[in-house]
């Protein structure tokens, strides 16, 4: 999943603000989370505890 995380954001290049950043990474967690097989136990949790940011900066 890190690895993921750091495709996306060096193919991506620069950010014009924070709030892109934080889209484009929900987006590739949102992705890879579809692609697992077996969820991580703390997902819930991790995703739980950041969603109302990640929901703001995708809205």
């Amino acid at each position: 999943m890190n690895a993921k995380l750091r495709s996306a954001v060096r193919t991506r290049g620069h950010f014009p603000t924070d709030d892109a950043v934080l889209k484009l990474l929900y987006l590739v967690l949102d992705r890879t989370e579809k692609e697992w097989t077996m969820p991580d136990r703390k997902w819930s949790m991790d995703k739980a505890q950041f969603g109302d940011r990640f929901n703001k900066a995708v809205t």
